[in-house]
């Protein structure tokens, strides 16, 4: 599998938690846990996509443009101001 780096920004908190973690030997290395991390939110976010999408045909109901709109904003928050730092994960 090819690979690419990049650079990402975290909060510090979370940056040590991780480093915590690597040291006491539950993750393999910083870069095996964004890895794991970011594969856990994609499969997270397809099954997210997948449910709402399989709804119609489960309950023989369409999904409204309101309903689709709530779902819409718990999937993909609002990105935080620039004071605040860093961007809200979008998954769809």
């Amino acid at each position: 599998m090819a690979t690419n780096r990049i650079t990402i920004t975290l909060p510090d908190d979370q940056i040590h938690s991780i480093r915590e973690l690597v040291a006491a030997g539950k993750a393999s290395s910083v870069s095996g846990f964004v890895q794991h991390a970011v594969g856990v939110a994609l499969f997270d976010a397809e099954g997210w996509r997948t449910m709402l999408d399989d709804a119609p045909r489960r309950t023989g109901v369409s999904v409204t443009n309101e309903e689709r709109k709530w779902a819409d904003a718990l999937l993909h928050p609002r990105e935080k101001s620039r004071k605040e730092g860093c961007r809200q994960p979008s998954y769809g």
